[in-house]
């Protein structure tokens, strides 16, 4: 079973699965974001690196649609989606969990607002437990959980929407850093199995090596891509490759 029904897209279409073109955006004349350019194949994996301040939380709201931009398009398939909110799926860096909720109700609340049935949305969510290392919690309360697990709680809510593009604020930084290795690995074994598109954002440059297809550097006031990284290996011996180590090096005399 698998979230999306999607067609996979011709390897000869140019036209990819989202993007933004020229988005630029200011606050009472402040500018944050300026010409910002980047694509998302289908079944990719993207992420926005640079420093606080640059700009990144704003383009993920104007990727959502919860703002537009002072001027730019967003595409998804092809289609403008600019300023449509729940086109695509975006989690914040906080799991946000609801304490009062189990967390198969926490996990059913897209469903519930789309006017599913309760029974049904339960029969459904709960058949993801197991591949979210959740089984046997269905009926646990948040505070029951640990911090990974709290995070892939969150994480099935996100993507119980159903939405071809996931955007993650984020997602993994207020773990440990053992448990976040193990997180970037689940996350990647979840997103071949089903066919997840996902753009993050991170401050770790080796959490963007071992996560991304490509690695968009953002720098400067206001923010702008200067740089574009594509990684072409990842798996469990790629952190200590000499690749890495030589993207790594590549990345750090961009931002520092």
């Amino acid at each position: 079973m698998s979230f999306y029904q999607n067609k996979e897209q011709d390897s000869d279409q140019a036209v990819p699965l989202f993007a933004c073109r020229h988005i630029t955006k200011s606050y009472k004349d402040l500018p944050i974001i300026a010409d910002i350019n980047l694509e998302l194949p289908q079944g990719g994996c993207v992420s926005l690196l640079g420093p606080s301040g640059v700009g990144k939380t704003t383009l993920f709201n104007i990727l959502a649609g919860l703002d537009q931009p002072d001027c730019g398009t967003v595409f998804l398939s092809g289609s403008d989606i600019t300023g449509i909110p729940g086109s695509v799926s975006y989690m914040l860096q906080k799991d946000m969990l609801l304490p009062f909720r189990t967390i198969l109700d926490n996990v059913i609340l897209s469903l519930l607002i789309r006017g599913e049935k309760k029974t049904d949305a339960r029969a459904f969510a709960a058949s993801f437990f197991p591949d979210f290392g959740l089984a046997g919690f269905e009926h646990h309360y948040p505070r029951q959980l640990s911090g990974g697990m709290r995070q892939r709680a969150a994480l099935l809510r996100t993507m119980m929407m159903q939405k071809p593009v996931i955007l993650l604020d984020e997602p993994f930084s207020a773990l440990d850093a053992i448990t976040r290795i193990k997180m970037h690995r689940w996350y990647r074994d979840i997103c071949r199995k089903q066919k997840l598109s996902t753009i993050f954002i991170t401050h770790d440059v080796d959490e963007s090596l071992t996560m991304s297809n490509t690695v968009y550097i953002l720098s400067g006031k206001p923010g702008r891509i200067n740089q574009e990284i594509q990684v072409s290996l990842h798996g469990n011996d790629f952190l200590v490759s000499q690749e890495f180590l030589q993207l790594k090096q590549k990345i750090m005399s961009f931002i520092l």
